[in-house]
């Protein structure tokens, strides 16, 4: 016992000596379990605290407070990290998803997860800048609430902070002669900016992503080094290890699978038939989704005509509201099955074309309809006799989300649940089902770009998508584990999660930016609600504001800025010239590497054939000193 301590004491000893990168490098290469290397740390940052406070007796004032804030300023670094990893979400149980079901399924887990984290974030920002404020100078709500509201979202919620018609346009101050707070302003540049940094977040992900997947993935995913250098000496739970073995299985068994996939060759004939079967196929997928927009467009103009006129019967008008999103969410619903038959019917070589093929497919049926009542909303509902048309479109949205949340728990439940009953027990030859990335990957873009459509028009449609998306993730979690089966083709598809925000990215969010565009700088506000009320466009707010800054002498840099930033053509051209040279730049350092990844490997292949080559010399050399040939 005194000799472990004696030696822990001038281990602690030796580390507090060395520089911060040794002592890091020094405590990473230790073969002990996490926990006792944080042990190890704080013993070391405790010696070391102790050392500056025997010699701070040496030191002056300002050096001794310096030194003391950066050991404090460090510690709460480091104690912060420990407590984010410990608040990641879901670790577990994305773990276990990889083992069981390999990286195609995970990455379904994964982007709902970045999904979720991107709604918290923009709930957090609208609650704070936008609706809390609004508290303020909210008047009482005088209708009744009926529980009809959860489904239709008017009635009660149309007096809420949930919809843009209940905000103010007047400036906010709980001080006379105090600080104000402008509601046009606080709108308009929340929105703008939040737009501004889910383009950057967007951005900065698919760049990420892209250089771990296709610039160096061997990198991230090699075979040899999977299989010897990957696994961790300090896991001791027998829980973990055998996960951690499941994982890597699951791993190398998807790497052997690509390195091994049979090319096929098919005569004329084949060629011909498959190529038939192609055309028919996106002729019946193309034709399918035209037809679901002609459906959605015509009941939609139907829907606002009895919305305008107005019901006598209370029960009717809101059993009305629900028509158009149920019936959007049927065709979301089951023409995506017809997609994944078509996909079958054409039997595709590799299970990764399949996916790719039925997600274009569903990407074009979901962005058609959405475009459609886009198109609906700023052409028709903002040119309608509406009192609030922003409402209008606000309680649209939230129909539209909450039915197809609806509609996305049933999936699970027919889906998965009943067709695992019908392939065990009535047709046992069909088995259990896999889970269809492609279709459930498209509904949560589906639901993303609703949200991000409706945040304008209804703020605190984030924080109900985000309480949707954590169900959704339980849900589908608990439907996966009971009724589904892993994929029977193994399949490595590290590549997949770029393309899920390359989807997330265009069309969905260029598209949306493209409708608040719009709606922000073409259409007029309606006189009677909202923010923006009296004004001839929202982005007017914007402008009487710089006009009243060229009043002040302090603001001149912020007027100067709009008019030779904001408001010019060339500072958007040049912007545009610089971003192509940056990304004509990227993509030739992406050559490069590529390039010097395959000469390295030629070189280590090459090396590896001159070194067997060595080794069968002397082999065969050993083995004719061992049995040298008979006289």
């Amino acid at each position: 016992f005194f000799y472990g301590f004696y030696a822990e004491e001038k281990l602690v000893g030796n580390l507090a000596s060395m520089s911060i990168s040794e002592r890091i490098k020094a405590i990473q290469k230790m073969p002990e379990t996490m926990k006792k290397k944080r042990e190890i740390r704080n013993k070391v940052l405790r010696e070391i605290t102790k050392k500056s406070r025997h010699d701070s007796t040496r030191l002056p004032c300002c050096t001794q407070s310096l030194r003391g804030a950066a050991v404090s300023f460090r510690r709460f670094g480091n104690s912060l990290s420990e407590y984010f990893h410990l608040l990641q979400l879901w670790q577990k149980t994305l773990k276990i998803i990889g083992a069981e079901f390999g990286t195609s399924v995970l990455s379904y887990f994964i982007f709902l997860k970045w999904l979720l984290t991107f709604n918290i974030f923009s709930f957090l920002i609208n609650f704070s800048f936008i609706t809390i404020p609004q508290f303020v100078a909210a008047e009482p709500n005088n209708l009744s609430f009926t529980g009809l509201e959860l489904f239709t979202g008017a009635g009660y919620f149309q007096k809420t902070v949930l919809y843009y018609g209940f905000y103010s346009n007047a400036t906010i101050s709980t001080i006379e002669n105090g600080p104000s707070y402008n509601m046009q302003l606080a709108y308009i540049f929340t929105v703008g900016i939040y737009f501004v940094i889910c383009f950057l977040i967007l951005l900065l992900s698919m760049a990420k992503s892209f250089c771990r997947n296709f610039i160096n993935p061997q990198t991230y995913s090699g075979n040899a080094s999977k299989l010897l250098c990957t696994w961790d000496f300090n896991i001791t739970n027998d829980k973990a290890v055998k996960l951690k073995q499941k994982n890597l299985s699951t791993q190398i068994k998807e790497d052997l699978a690509e390195v091994n996939r049979e090319v096929l060759n098919f005569s004329v004939t084949e060629r011909v038939v498959r190529v038939i079967i192609h055309l028919v196929s996106w002729v019946a997928s193309l034709g399918t989704a035209i037809a679901a927009c002609a459906a959605v467009y015509f009941l939609s103009i139907n829907n606002l005509k009895l919305f305008v006129k107005g019901y006598k019967n209370d029960l009717e008008s809101q059993a009305a509201m629900l028509v158009l999103p149920i019936v959007a969410s049927l065709l979301n619903a089951f023409i995506p099955f017809f997609y994944s038959w078509l996909g079958r019917l054409e039997k595709f070589q590799t299970p990764g074309h399949q996916i790719y093929v039925t997600i274009i497919r569903n990407i074009i049926l979901k962005m058609s309809i959405v475009g459609i009542l886009c198109y609906y909303w700023v052409s028709i509902v903002a040119a309608s006799e509406s009192q609030c048309w922003e409402t209008l479109v606000g309680q649209d949205i939230y129909r539209l989300v909450l039915v197809d949340f609806i509609f996305c728990l049933l999936g699970s439940f027919f889906g998965e649940f009943l067709r695992r009953i019908i392939g065990t027990t009535v047709f046992v030859s069909l088995g259990l089902p896999e889970f269809d990335i492609g279709r459930n990957v498209l509904d949560l873009i589906y639901a993303q770009t609703l949200t991000w459509i409706g945040i304008l028009f209804s703020p605190l449609l984030p924080g109900i998508q985000m309480i949707s998306f954590s169900i959704v993730f339980y849900v589908k979690k608990v439907s996966l584990m009971m009724n589904c089966q892993p994929p029977r083709k193994v399949w490595r598809t590290a590549q997949m999660t770029t393309s899920f925000m390359f989807l997330l990215f265009f069309p969905s969010f260029l598209g949306v930016l493209s409708v608040i565009g719009v709606t922000v700088w073409r259409l007029k506000p309606s006189e009677d609600c909202g923010p923006f009320r009296g004004l001839p466009s929202m982005y007017a707010a914007v402008s009487e504001w710089i006009k009243i800054l060229e009043n002040y002498t302090a603001s001149k840099w912020v007027v100067w800025i709009y008019h030779n930033l904001i408001t010019s053509e060339l500072f958007f051209f040049i912007l545009s010239v610089l971003v192509l040279i940056i990304t004509y730049l990227y993509w030739q350092i992406i050559e490069g590497r590529k390039t010097m990844t395959k000469l390295l490997r030629k070189q280590i292949i090459n090396e590896g054939k001159d070194k067997m080559f060595l080794l069968e010399k002397l082999r065969a050399l050993q083995r004719a000193k061992e049995n040298p040939p008979a006289p």
